[in-house]
């Protein structure tokens, strides 16, 4: 059965850390194919720093080397509220004979239950779980099976390497007037300098 992994975010921008998690998912867990969701209007985030147009360029430029990875505009698409239990399902009708992994980090799974109907999402998928080595609290495929039975057959914890810097850190460096090359890719620094991204407006 093919295998995909689902990576969601608002991509704001995107940097070589999301491809980095993307690249060792797909080799831990097999996959023939890494989605790429960018959020158009994320329900836990008042908004964005940059339209969805320039952050689906900068997406498409980021991944165009991968073959596997792909961008899917199912949340995009669609009217919200966004609930990751909902583009799961559409993306369900999409690939009806594929095994999906939602892609997620440690801290993400230990606020599972919050999640808008997380019974419902794992039973629609299995989590990809990535387990950072600078997490306080060790995260295990067990830790809410009380509350979410049959949760911990649903799971697969993945060694996640060490990453320090986040979408909003990039941006901020650059508003600063800081470098954020390395950070991303070449192809998306270019674009940021060509249409002045994360920078303050004089």
């Amino acid at each position: 059965m093919q295998r995909i992994g689902i990576l969601g975010g608002t991509f704001d921008p995107p940097h070589i850390g999301h491809l980095v998690l993307a690249e060792y998912a797909a080799e831990a867990l097999n996959f023939s194919q890494v989605l790429f969701v960018p959020a158009a209007t994320p329900p836990h985030k008042n908004d964005v720093r940059t339209p969805i147009e320039h952050r689906l360029n900068m997406l498409q430029l980021a991944i165009r080397d991968n073959e596997r990875f792909v961008i899917s505009r199912v949340d995009i698409d669609r009217p919200g509220p966004h609930y990751t239990v909902d583009m799961i399902g559409i993306i369900q009708g999409q690939y009806p004979h594929a095994e999906l992994y939602f892609v997620m980090g440690g801290d993400s799974l230990r606020d599972l239950p919050k999640w808008n109907r997380p019974q419902d999402l794992i039973r629609r998928c299995r989590l990809a779980v990535f387990q950072r080595p600078d997490m306080v609290e060790t995260v295990t495929a067990d830790m809410h099976e009380a509350v979410l039975p049959g949760l911990a057959e649903r799971v697969d914890i993945i060694d996640a390497p060490l990453l320090g810097f986040s979408s909003t850190e990039i941006a901020q460096r650059r508003y600063d007037g800081k470098s954020i090359r390395y950070l991303v890719t070449d192809a998306v620094l270019q674009y940021i300098y060509d249409n002045q991204l994360y920078r303050k407006m004089l």
